[in-house]
This record gives C-alpha cells, structure tokens and sequence, in this order.
C-alpha cells in the first residue's frame, strides 16, 4: 500500500470514530483518521460531554460549599469565585483526554490526518487543509456527528446568542440566562450557570422536560431543579430574539398570550442536527432522509458499496456510547464478524444535580405499545446511603412485563445515577426479571440498593419502606 492508500478511512475523530478506529486496526487494518480541527476526540471531548462534566462538577462543588456544608458541620469562611481558573482546569481535564486519544492512534498505529475530508468516487476522501491530499480506501466510515440546531428568530452570533459550544467558556458569570430547549443539554448548562450565581429562566416547547425520559421522573426532576433556583415557562415557544448592547430580549408566546424575557445572555439548545457539510455525499451519489441523516442497512452499510455510517449522522438518539458501540460493530461487521448494538440496552443520562438516569421502555412508552407492565418504585429518602449524603430527592422506578417479570425499564433520578444504571443496562443485556435483580446481593449501605428494593417492590415486596 501507498502512504495514501488504507483499508479503512474514517471521516470524524469524536467518540464514535476513534474507538472504531482503534477497534478497526486491532482486526489488523491499515487505518487512516481524519478529523477537520487539531484536536482529536470530536465534539464530546472537546466542547461537548467531556467539558460540560468538568464544569458540571466544579459547580457542584461550588453550590456545595455555599449551600450544604454547614448541615455536614463544616463551617467554612467567605468564599470567592475563580472562574477563568475553572475554565483553565476544564481544558487542563479535555487536553488530557485529546492527548490520551492520539496516544492511543500511535500506539495502534493509526494514521491522523488533520483536513477536511470529502467523499470522492472510487472510494476516495479527499483532504482540504494545510496538507491537501487524496486517500484511497477499501471502505469508508463517516463518523462526522453533530452539530447545534439554530432557530430562524435567534440565529448565533456568538456572544449574546449562544450555543452549547460558547456557553462552555462564558467568560463571566450572566446575571440573567435565558435558555431556550429543556432537554438534556439546556438542563445542564443550565444548572451550571445557576450554581455559580444566575438567574435561569428555561423555556420549552412541551408541557414537561426532558422528553423521552419517563414522565414521572422528568416532573420530580423539575421540582428539584425549581429548588435549586431555576425558573421553567412550559408550553412556550421563542418567536424572536432581539439583540442590543446591554442583552437580548426574546419574545416568546404560550396559550395564555405573548411575553417578553429580558436576559444578558441566550442559550439556543433545542436539539442537534447531523453534521454532513462539506462532506460531498452527493459526489458519490448518497441520499439523506427528511431530517438529514444518512440511512443504513443493520450492517451500518450506506447506499454506496465500501461506505458506512455510524453515530449522529445516522438514525437512531445522538449519544456518544451509542456512537462508541455501533463504531465497533460496524468495522466488526466489516471483518466479517458478528457485531452488535443492542438499541433496547441503552442508557441515557441527564447530569443535572440529582441526576436522571434510564435505559429501556418508559411507563408511557409501555403504554404506547399496549405492553402489561408491573411497575416497582424506591424512593432515595429511605436509602441509608442517600441519608448519609444528604442527598435524598429523586426515587428508582423499575417497569417489568407483568407476564414474564423481563425488566423492560430502569430510571433513575438520585445522585450518582449514571453509574447506579449500569447494573440496569448489565440485567436488560442478559433478559434478567425483576426477580433476578431482587435476590442479587447488594453491598450496605449503597446507592444500588435503592435499585435492588424497586425491583422487589414490582412484586409488592421492598423491604424497607
């Protein structure tokens, strides 16, 4: 092979497209990766997941010492904010993991090509950038994520009207943030804010947050939230935004009539869109479907013979471990392997203080599908471990099949949810029932064990409430 000719060129280094790499050149393939900015890791690394937890955890820390400590008996004298030392420590935290990533190509010996990569006939990328060059491959994997949806009446400018992406590294703390999506990502960047001093107002389009996740545990997340300080104006939308030198105005509307917020910052975080520009899928004659994603078949296989797809850009929740998995099955796939991503078996996980966690088939969705459920709940309150911490908001409600007693669903809001869930996703990943999970022996006093009494109570039979 020539230095420009591989068996697999990945287009996208975030989550998805360098662990498939990697995976791709354990199986023995001459890998090439080409990622449009410097720093590898994509999206999640470098202005996504990775920084967000950073300053998600630095503000906790923060509300921490002015809010909680006292109840613990510490006493602890006026305290002062350092926000440009939070920032420095947040990139100190994403230029580890940047570097640890391209530590890894070396030690796979993976080739990182930095450039613009566009598809070209005859399974080619072309590379645009200080080091222009064409790259032939034996397939092709487009693992390009996503980007921020900007609204008509609120474009970006980067300062006063903001994305995900400017809202890491606000340089001061507004006084007042308007944040227009209450899902996952306006919730967090939201809280962060709130913590260190803002006031927060959330407008959503929907009569609840966070849709997709389980009702019940969407309203009881609010409720916290509202606690915490933030503000929420529900069946509402943006219909403009108007930007002078001292803020911005937004003009929104509810069934009760038409309003104005007056804020000194904008949040747009209505969702994300995949990320396809400049990727020339019509030079090799690939379609997108109606909301611009790239279909493929269960192979990750697009139209085009030798082109796959993988992660935001193709059907399916923009998660970075569900880009991870398919990555993974796809050049799996590739080798003639039998990869796999099990769509039922997904966690997904809202890092708000207390966190929501869930994997599976909401109350609602169960519904939908005219599923009989039993359903078993364990409110953090009576958790021994949660009393300890002081941090009992938030519950665990476990949804079996009322035949079977499979586990169809977990969700999880409390503290250390994220983690607490991964013991959902092991059971589902192995068909386990409610019962199973009941009669595992969970270590005292912990988080889990509030998972371990929901699952008993599916069958009316917790042990401690």
């Amino acid at each position: 092979m020539s230095d420009t000719s591989f068996d697999l060129v990945v287009i996208g280094s975030g989550p998805g497209g360098y662990i498939a790499a990697i995976r791709a050149a354990q199986l023995g393939m001459r890998v090439a990766c080409v990622e449009k900015d410097s720093s590898l890791g994509g999206t999640c690394l470098n202005i996504g997941c990775i920084p967000s937890k950073a300053l998600l955890d630095s503000s906790e820390r923060y509300y921490q010492a002015t809010h909680d400590l006292g109840a613990h008996g510490i006493q602890v004298g006026a305290l002062s904010l350092d926000l440009g030392r939070m920032q420095t420590r947040k990139q100190t935290v994403v230029k580890a993991l940047t570097k640890g990533v391209a530590g890894l190509f070396r030690k796979h010996k993976i080739t990182s090509i930095t450039g613009l990569g566009r598809l070209a006939p005859g399974l080619r990328v072309e590379v645009s950038g200080d080091d222009p060059q064409t790259l032939t491959a034996g397939k092709i994997l487009i693992a390009t994520g996503s980007a921020p949806i900007e609204l008509r009446g609120a474009p970006f400018d980067g300062t006063r009207i903001i994305s995900s992406t400017e809202a890491l590294s606000l340089a001061e703390i507004p006084k007042r943030l308007l944040v227009i999506g209450g899902g996952a990502i306006g919730l967090e960047l939201g809280s962060v804010w709130s913590r260190l001093g803002a006031e927060v107002v959330v407008v959503e389009l929907l009569d609840r947050l966070v849709p997709g996740m389980d009702r019940q545990m969407a309203g009881l997340l609010q409720k916290s939230l509202e606690k915490q300080g933030l503000t929420f104006r529900l069946n509402t939308t943006l219909q403009k935004a108007t930007v002078d030198a001292d803020g911005v105005t937004a003009q929104l509307a509810a069934a009760s009539g038409t309003s104005e917020e007056r804020a000194d910052v904008l949040l747009v975080a209505v969702g994300r869109r995949p990320y396809t520009d400049g990727l020339g899928l019509e030079a090799v004659g690939l379609k997108l479907d109606e909301r611009g994603r790239i279909p493929v078949d269960e192979h990750f296989a697009t139209a085009v013979p030798g082109i796959y797809a993988i992660g935001d850009v193709i059907p399916g929740v923009m998660l970075a471990h569900k880009a991870e998995d398919e990555g993974v099955a796809a050049v799996e796939r590739m080798a003639g392997l039998a990869g796999h991503v099990n769509y039922d078996a997904i966690p997904n996980v809202v890092y708000t203080a207390p966190e929501l966690a869930s994997v599976g088939l909401s109350e609602e969705d169960a519904a939908q599908r005219k599923i009989r459920v039993k359903i078993g709940s364990f409110p953090y309150i009576a958790n021994g471990r949660a009393r300890g911490m002081g941090e009992t908001d938030g519950a665990v409600k476990v949804i079996a099949d009322a035949a079977t007693d499979r586990v169809l669903g977990v969700h999880i809001l409390g503290p250390h949810a994220s983690d607490v869930i991964a013991e959902a996703v092991m059971a589902m990943e192995f068909s386990a029932s409610a019962e199973d999970i009941g009669r595992t022996v969970h270590a005292h006093p912990t988080l889990a064990e509030a998972l371990k009494e929901a699952a008993l109570a599916v069958d009316g039979r917790p042990l401690n409430i």
